[in-house]
């Protein structure tokens, strides 16, 4: 068995890099300066980040130059895109574009011992590494590199599209409304139905100079993580919220949502397999979209990082011992605190003394999920279908790393990737109550 998967890995490597080009806006956009605000700034030590798609599909050719036509297109409007980090004369971080810039780097590549069925069957994300560009590489190195980097590879009976974009530039809000653009002016659509908004400064205005340089790379004496991709169907997903909706603290509480009832029951069984000790705090932290939190609102299409982290602290033994509203309950009243004049503060607080986060800064004993099941990652089709499969890359995983993902099934149902230890993965893999056998 382990030989097979060990064959599979070395299968999954034969990825062969044919070709580097670099795609600019088709049309000239001119000097174009954007200061990064304070959303954006504490992403600078995180990695860039990944997605992968995997499409059914043939003459890989033409596919590849139709990607590169809608790509000069839809830079038109997410110029920023194709600049680069900079800084002004005082030393605060911008999105400097310019078109004698490079632009946004495409590769070429092939990979035809690869099947689009192994790639939507494969748990992990380690095999996936070569189909995605930027692996390991921070967000600062912006001031160097391209802030998208697209590597389109050929497969046996497809064709995959790994995207690596500057975190510091941009959340998953923003890089799903470029993806889907992107796809719409491929299928045909003359111009993007909404346009970025690009005024960063409207939801933040205040100048923070930072003295940032690229640190030595690290020798990781992590525990060993092992990645796993877990498939929660509508059926599934209904009966976590029902279970966790069916003992109200009062009548008049606040049904609990689908992601809070997920959040919750990930949560306390993650903490389960982790045997820790009961008087050991656990934390649960969700990266939360402030675009209609902050005041004024900023509109759904604000191009940039609008998020923020909200953490919730418990006592691994009241979260285990507990039912799981106890823990939903939580996560409830963090995400509802986390208002207009929460964001504010936490802003000022921040801008008053700076500190860059590295990707693991989440929590001890943490569970941190990112991404989310809202976004519609499955409606990104470039005119030849729809993706058999979206994933995210190796970048910005640690010990309690989630991300939420639309089901492939469509409606309520939810694909769970997560990073764990290897021993608590082992746990959680045998851990019926988890995986909700229906």
């Amino acid at each position: 068995m382990a030989a097979e998967a060990g064959k599979k890995e070395e299968e999954m490597s034969k990825v062969k890099i044919t070709s580097k080009t670099h795609v600019k806006p088709g049309k000239t956009i001119g000097r174009k300066e954007c200061q990064l605000v304070t959303f954006d700034l504490p992403y600078l030590a995180f990695y860039y980040n990944q997605k992968l798609l995997f499409y059914k599909c043939g003459e890989f050719e033409d596919k590849v130059e139709k990607l590169k036509d809608g790509l000069r297109v839809v830079l038109e409007e997410f110029y920023q895109l194709g600049g680069k980090l900079g800084k002004d004369e005082e030393g605060v971080f911008r999105v400097e574009y310019d078109d004698d810039m490079g632009g946004v780097e495409v590769l070429e590549a092939i990979a035809e011992g690869i099947a689009v069925d192994e790639l939507a069957a494969h748990e992990g994300t380690s095999s996936l590494k070569d189909l995605i560009p930027y692996n390991g590489v921070l967000n600062l190195e912006g001031l160097h590199r391209p802030l998208l980097s697209v590597q389109l590879t050929k497969l046996k009976d497809g064709m995959a599209v790994g995207c690596a974009f500057n975190h510091a530039i941009l959340d998953g809000t923003s890089t799903w409304h470029f993806m889907s653009s992107w796809a719409q002016l491929c299928s045909g659509s003359n111009s993007v139905d909404v346009p970025p908004f690009l005024e960063r400064t409207k939801a933040r205005n205040t100048r923070v100079k930072l003295d940032l340089s690229l640190p030595p790379n690290p020798i990781s004496s992590s525990p060993q993580l092992r990645e796993k991709l877990f498939r929660f169907p509508e059926a599934a997903i209904d009966k976590i919220k029902s279970k966790v909706n069916s003992n109200p603290s009062s009548p008049a509480s606040k049904p609990f949502s689908t992601f809070q009832s997920l959040a919750v029951h990930i949560w306390q069984h993650v903490t389960r397999a982790r045997n820790l000790k009961p008087e050991d705090y656990t934390v649960f932290t969700v990266f939360a979209d402030c675009r209609k939190r902050v005041d004024p609102p900023m509109p759904e299409s604000y191009f940039g990082n609008l998020i923020q982290a909200i953490f919730t602290v418990t006592a691994a033994g009241l979260l285990v011992a507990n039912s799981l509203d106890f823990g939903a309950s939580a996560i409830q009243k963090a995400i509802e605190a986390h208002d207009g004049k929460a964001i504010e503060a936490r802003n000022k607080e921040w801008e008053a003394d700076p500190k860059i986060f590295e990707f693991k800064d989440a929590g001890i004993n943490c569970v941190a999920v990112g991404s989310s099941p809202r976004f519609k990652v499955y409606d990104v089709d470039f005119g030849w279908g729809k993706p058999e499969g979206v994933r995210s890359g190796s970048n910005n995983r640690f010990d309690g790393m989630v991300y939420l993902y639309q089901g492939k099934s469509g409606g309520r149902s939810i694909d769970v990737e997560i990073t764990l230890e290897a021993a608590a993965m082992e746990h959680l893999e045998k851990d019926e109550g988890f995986l909700m056998q229906l």
